[in-house]
């Protein structure tokens, strides 16, 4: 049993110093804590970096810096003329990673991918009623309804049989959701008692093997030296959780880090006259929002939601937080550079009289009571929590609602926000897959509704309709039209206040080779190496 010391974020930062001149590790000051490290469970990318992009494999993994599909633990596919079964070949010779708590008897073969994918959709397999917070990707995108069956053809193929025809269904089995686990480890702590163990000593066939974390503090890896694609340069990987985007930036100067995540942009003048450092950046799919709760009324009234739109002044809020050239302003979504996109859909201007009479409209003269929940720290979606909330709060007062700022720590912000404790909550979204349909389903459909993840509790079944028709055409021109006319449709409704399609950035120290920003919102560290330690910085 691992001890929880109250000098951990002490403790922390002096073995990140220890290690930080060591050309085998690799120090990343991260913005948040893991949920967890059982990745269905779910959704935040600061989870997805600690265990799909470290422990874990898919079939399918997306080309670095972009989302073109590559073959993983699938060498290759084939996709019937109907576009209703794929049948995927699996390679051959990939190890699982060896742990103090799993050694396997055996390699990788089908019956850990029909493990993997039954366990979320099948109601009647053993570890389906096992996971305490249901498997949000697999729910949200109502994947138990699309997959009929999977079939295992022989120990290295196994056949997807579709109810009907998908059209990001590839994209999105490289997504970490889509993680496969190995079912031998699964058996035996299921025979043991303690299935709980797989959300805390996870094993996999990924690039790190997983060795500890310290809640709030680190976590620390190995890496795989059995890996399929190669052993990673970098010997040890550590996740230095710092919350906070200045203690970031600190660290990273000092050498306690290697690689700070998400500065805010205010910070990057300075970090770019720093010689050791370099400044990395990005235009990736993402999209800060604010979530309104509709399950609460009067949120339920599309005035009123109209109203806070009209109320919020959103390019005063991109000034504050992203500062010159940082994010564009949002109107739907998913940013404009995505196919589907509609660029004739105009934004809610700033109108507060306009807001008032809405209000007054919906019989709310004399004003409401909101609260407003955001996080602490910052991340690129939110680089300044308070500031954005104190800047909702001031707009919402002049239009006669009154509004109380709770501040949460990401993790519980994310459980109470999908149980629709809140009434506005500050999120953000990195697109999974570079698909339209990875923004609006698991965010905005009825399926995500239902199981929480939608923050909004919105559901529309004209809007929802479209998404149905939009995933089962393969013709890209007919995806986009239906896209276009589910955005007039979530405009009109306003279940969201959108706010900006930030940039991205990453400051790194020179000796740092091989770390590419991801479009689609995640980490991954395989490919990283660091200079000789006699190499000029």
């Amino acid at each position: 049993m691992m001890l929880r010391r109250p000098t951990a974020l002490l403790l922390a930062g002096l073995l990140a110093g220890a290690v930080q001149a060591a050309p085998s590790s690799l120090v990343v000051c991260t913005e948040g804590s893991p949920e967890g490290f059982d990745i269905v469970q779910y959704t935040a990318a600061v989870s997805a970096d600690a265990s799909a992009e470290t422990v874990f494999d898919r079939l399918l993994r997306f080309a670095p810096g972009g989302s073109e599909l590559l073959p993983a633990l699938a060498e290759r596919w084939e996709v019937s003329a109907d576009g209703l079964e794929y049948t995927f070949h699996l390679r051959r010779g990939v190890k699982f990673q060896r742990t103090p708590w799993f050694m396997p008897s055996r390699e990788f073969n089908a019956d850990d991918v029909i493990w993997s994918f039954r366990r979320q959709i099948d109601p009647a397999h053993p570890w389906h009623k096992l996971s305490p917070r249901g498997f949000p990707y697999a729910e949200s995108m109502a994947v138990g309804e699309l997959i009929e069956r999977i079939e295992r053809l022989d120990e290295h193929r196994v056949r997807f049989v579709l109810r009907h025809p998908e059209a990001p269904f590839l994209a999105n089995l490289a997504m970490g959701f889509a993680s496969i686990y190995p079912a031998e480890y699964a058996d035996r702590l299921l025979a043991a008692g303690t299935p709980e163990r797989l959300n805390s000593q996870p094993a996999g066939s990924g690039p790190f093997i997983f060795e500890r974390y310290e809640k709030d503090a680190q976590v620390r890896f190995r890496r795989n030296p059995d890996y399929w694609d190669g052993a990673p340069a970098i010997e040890r990987l550590i996740f230095a959780i710092t919350p906070e985007p200045n203690v970031r930036v600190q660290k990273l100067k000092a050498g306690d880090c290697q690689i700070a995540l998400y500065p805010r942009p205010v910070d990057l003048p300075g970090l770019r006259r720093d010689v050791r450092i370099q400044v990395l950046e990005d235009e990736p799919l993402l999209t800060a929002y604010i979530g309104i709760n509709t399950r609460h009324p009067p949120l339920d009234d599309v005035r009123v939601r109209q109203a806070l739109n009209l109320a919020f002044d959103k390019s005063a809020y991109l000034r504050a937080q992203y500062g010159e050239g940082g994010a564009s302003p949002a109107v739907a979504p998913y940013p404009p550079s995505l196919w589907g996109s509609d660029p004739t859909l105009a934004g809610w201007p700033h109108d507060p009289a306009r807001a008032r009479a809405l209000l007054a409209e919906a019989g709310h003269a004399q004003g409401l009571k909101l609260s407003i929940w955001t996080r602490p720290g910052g991340g690129p979606t939110n680089p300044n929590p308070g500031i954005g909330a104190q800047l909702l709060q001031a707009d919402l007062a002049a239009i006669g609602i009154r509004a109380e700022i709770r501040v949460l720590e990401w993790g519980e912000l994310i459980k109470r926000a999908k149980n629709g404790e809140h009434d506005l909550v500050f999120m953000g979204w990195a697109g999974d897959n570079g698909d339209p349909d990875n923004f609006l389903t698991p965010n905005l459909s009825c399926a995500a509704a239902a199981s929480g993840e939608n923050q909004a509790g919105w559901c529309d079944e004209r809007f929802d309709a479209l998404l149905r028709e939009a995933r089962r055409t393969t013709d890209q021109a007919q995806r986009a039209a239906l896209y276009r006319q589910a955005l007039a449709i979530f405009h009109e409704q306003a279940p969201w206040i959108p706010l900006a399609h930030p940039r991205e950035f990453a400051a790194v120290r020179r000796d740092v080779e091989g770390f590419v920003i991801s479009p689609l919102g995640t980490n991954n560290f395989a490919g990283v190496r660091r200079a000789p330690a006699n190499a000029p910085e």
